[in-house]
C-alpha cells in the first residue's frame, strides 16, 4: 500500500483524527528514569551502546539527533492505518505534506509548511547538564531553527522524584561573562562548576516552567512533559554530573559552526544573558495551570479544561480533565497532538485509553493527532468510567494560546 493511500485511509477512517504509534527515544547521556511506562525489560532494546530510552515524543515531524548511531526515522510520529488485522504505517511529517492546511490549518501550512512544534517525555533518574537550546540567529548558523521549551510535570508519571527533583535556570543575578567563560574553558579538566553559578528550583508536580531559547537550563529528574519547538538543536555546558557521570566533550561544541569550535567565546555569545539573570526569573518563567474558563461552569457540563504552558509563542499545550461517566464535546481553534495520561473512553471515533505497561514496538490507544477541522467543529469524549477521571494533555503549534 502506498503511502498517499495509508494518509488517505487513516484519516477517513478517524474522520479528521489520526492514530499515532508510541516513538521511543533514547539518549546515551542518560539514565531512564522508568515511569513512562515501557515494559522493565525494554529501556535498553536497541543496546547498551544507543543507552536507555528515556523519551517518548508526541506528534513530531522532526528528526532526533543522537549522534552517528542514531536510527533512520528515530523521533519520528508514524500514524498508524489498521484495518481487518492489517496494519499500515506512513509518518506524520508525509501526512502533513500530503494534507498540508487541510490537517494542520492553512494558516500554518502557509508560514511554515511543516508541522512546526512536537512535545515529548523526558524521564530520567538523574538531572540533565546544565545545557543550552540556541535561539534563531545561532542556529540558523548550523541549519536549524531555534528551540524555546516548556516544562510541565503530570502527576500520573511522578510516582516518584528520581535522585534530584530541581532544575537549575540560568545564572545568579550578579553573575559575569568571565566567572561563566571560566566555566566553560574548565570542560575538559574534570568538573568544571557551573551550576555553582545557577540557582536550583525544586519541580512541584502539576506545575511547569516557560524555557526561552538561549536560557540555561539543567532539567530536574521529575518525568516532564515538554512542548517544544520542532528542532533538536542544543549544547551542553556542564561537564559532570551528580559527581559520577562525565559529559562527553562533543556535547560542548555541538550544533556550533565548523569555524568557531574550540572558541569559548561563541559559546558564551550564545547564551540570552539578560534572561539568564533575570532577578525575576520566577514571575516571568513559572507556570500553574490556568483555567480556560472558570472551573464552576465546565464542571457541570462533565470536565476541566486548563492551559498548562502559555508563556511561549511558538507553542501551548492544554490538560482536559472529563469527569467520570460524563460526555463532553470540546472544541479547539487549531490541530493538536495529545497523549491520554489516565482513564478510559472514547475519543471521535476511537477508543482511548491510558496503558498500564507498553512493549517496544506496541501499538497502543492513548495517542492521537486532531486536525484543524475536526478540533473546530468538536470532538465528542467519553469517559466509560464511573470513577477514574479521563486525563489528557494536548500540544498545540503557535497562535493558540487564549491571552
Amino acid at each position: 500500500m502506498s503511502t498517499t493511500s495509508i494518509i488517505q485511509q487513516a484519516i477517513n477512517q478517524g474522520k479528521g483524527i489520526l492514530r499515532l504509534a508510541p516513538n521511543w527515544v533514547p539518549r546515551s547521556f542518560c539514565i531512564p528514569g522508568r515511569r513512562i511506562k515501557l515494559h522493565p525489560d525494554d529501556y535498553y532494546a536497541l543496546g547498551g551502546e544507543r543507552g536507555g530510552i528515556d523519551e517518548r515524543w508526541f506528534a513530531s515531524t522532526t528528526p532526533a539527533d543522537n549522534g552517528p548511531l542514531t536510527s533512520p526515522n528515530e523521533g519520528l510520529s508514524f500514524v498508524v492505518l489498521e484495518n481487518g488485522g492489517r496494519v499500515g504505517k506512513a509518518l506524520l511529517r508525509d501526512a502533513v505534506a500530503e494534507l498540508k492546511g487541510a490537517l494542520i490549518g492553512d494558516k500554518l501550512w502557509k508560514e511554515y509548511g511543516s508541522w512546526p512544534m512536537y512535545s515529548k517525555f523526558f524521564d530520567n533518574q538523574e538531572p540533565l547538564p546544565h545545557h543550552i537550546h540556541h535561539d534563531d540567529e545561532h542556529a540558523a548558523l548550523v541549519g536549524q531553527k531555534g528551540k524555546p521549551e516548556a516544562y510541565y510535570f503530570p502527576t500520573q508519571v511522578n510516582n516518584h522524584g528520581g535522585d534530584f527533583p530541581f532544575t537549575f535556570f540560568g545564572f545568579e543575578p550578579g553573575t559575569t561573562k568571565d566567572q561563566v567563560r571560566a566555566c566553560l574553558a574548565n570542560f575538559d579538566k574534570g568538573d568544571n562548576k557551573i551550576t555553582a553559578l545557577s540557582r536550583a528550583y525544586r519541580l512541584q508536580p502539576g506545575t511547569g516552567w516557560n524555557v526561552p531559547a538561549g536560557v540555561l537550563h539543567a532539567p530536574g529528574s521529575l518525568c516532564t512533559y515538554e512542548p517544544q519547538r520542532a528542532s533538536d538543536v542544543f549544547a551542553m555546558y556542564q561537564s559532570v554530573i551528580m559527581n559520577r557521570r562525565v559529559v562527553p566533550t562533543e556535547l560542548l561544541w555541538k550544533d556550533c559552526p565548523a569555524d568557531r569550535k574550540g572558541d569559548v567565546d561563541y559559546l558564551v555569545e550564545v547564551i540570552d544573558w539578560e534572561r539568564n539573570v533575570d532577578p525575576e526569573f520566577v514571575k516571568n518563567n513559572f507556570m500553574k495551570p490556568m483555567p480556560v474558563l472558570p472551573f464552576a461552569q465546565t464542571e457541570p457540563e462533565g470536565y476541566r479544561d486548563e492551559w498548562i504552558c502559555y508563556r511561549s509563542d511558538a507553542f501551548s499545550a492544554k490538560q482536559l480533565t472529563v469527569l467520570p461517566g460524563k460526555t463532553v464535546t470540546i472544541r479547539d481553534s487549531g490541530a493538536y497532538g495529545l497523549i491520554c495520561m489516565q482513564g478510559h473512553g472514547t475519543l471521535g471515533v476511537w477508543p482511548i485509553e491510558s496503558p498500564a505497561i507498553i512493549r517496544y514496538g506496541q501499538l497502543t490507544h492513548d495517542e492521537y493527532f486532531v486536525g484543524e477541522q475536526a478540533a473546530k467543529e468538536g470532538v465528542k469524549i467519553v469517559n466509560e468510567s464511573m470513577s477514574d477521571p479521563l486525563v489528557m494533555l494536548k500540544h498545540f503549534g503557535p497562535g493558540q494560546i487564549c491571552c
